[in-house]
């Protein structure tokens, strides 16, 4: 057996993802094992079916949209690794990613969960550099970091975990559907177990927001949870006054030029207040 089939498993959370789950797939090393987990149940999607199999990966169809976090706890459970890979469905590895991800494992040892270095189609940067979990004293500076290095929070596009201690952290939290289930854990992994740390030599193309298709229905679904998930992570996390900060974003986008002259931006920015609204008994 190779050392990254018998270190790694890799898990990926599906909702409409068929026109980019291929170039996901084709891009992990075939003997590495995939789970993949369809948040949206179609009992006739057999071109996701076709798809597992071609690619020797497991599918999980959950019968109900279980939300992001639980969906990879799912995929976790299942999993008996070393280490497990989150990774979005819109992501590509490049070859020697995960090489470089179990090297810099093994090189900092005080470290429990990682990010590779994240690009855009566009050559763009992509690092998650603050979080509203985190005080701005935390916030860190624009760009990848030169070197590898400890980071204040990670993004789950693609992140990287010793497994036993994701499992004694409890996972992603249930209670968050989608939104903010990754600083969660991020911050959860750093308070109780270990270091986040940023991995130069590990990259990854991030499609950023082609995982699950461009349907109204679906930005509807987001924008709501991102409204509802900025309260409880932030009420969770002791941010101050985490319920006035978030209804005072969602007001102000409400009035943007952006918003008020777009109906698919006015139905995205009512969701996200109705979303905030609807965590003030959380």
């Amino acid at each position: 057996m190779k050392i990254k089939s018998a270190r790694i498993g890799i898990v990926s959370v599906c909702y409409n993802s068929n026109s980019v789950l291929p170039n996901m797939l084709a891009s992990i090393p075939k003997d590495v094992p995939v789970v993949l987990v369809n948040n949206r149940y179609d009992s006739e999607n057999n071109v996701l079916v076709e798809m597992a199999k071609s690619h020797n990966a497991t599918l999980i169809s959950n019968k109900t949209n279980k939300g992001f976090g639980t969906a990879c706890n799912q995929g976790a459970e299942i999993l008996n690794k070393e280490f497990l890979l989150f990774l979005n469905p819109d992501a590509v590895l490049d070859p020697d990613a995960l090489d470089a991800l179990l090297k810099a494992a093994d090189t900092f040892p005080s470290a429990v969960a990682f990010n590779p270095r994240i690009i855009l189609p566009s050559g763009t940067p992509f690092f998650k550099r603050r979080s509203h979990l985190l005080p701005r004293s935390k916030k860190m500076a624009r760009g990848w970091p030169k070197n590898d290095c400890e980071v204040s929070i990670l993004s789950g596009a693609a992140m990287f975990v010793r497994r036993t201690i994701f499992m004694k952290a409890g996972g992603f939290d249930p209670a968050i559907f989608l939104f903010y289930e990754d600083d969660d854990l991020a911050l959860r992994l750093h308070n109780q177990y270990g270091k986040l740390f940023f991995i130069r030599d590990s990259l990854v193309m991030h499609m950023s927001g082609k995982s699950s298709g461009p349907s109204i229905e679906t930005v509807v679904l987001k924008a709501w949870h991102m409204g509802r998930s900025r309260v409880y992570a932030t009420r969770k996390h002791g941010r101050p006054m985490p319920y006035t900060h978030a209804m005072i974003s969602a007001l102000s986008k409400m009035f943007l030029i952006s918003t008020l002259f777009s109906k698919r931006n006015r139905a995205k920015q009512f969701a996200y207040l109705r979303g905030v609204i609807s965590a003030w008994r959380l």
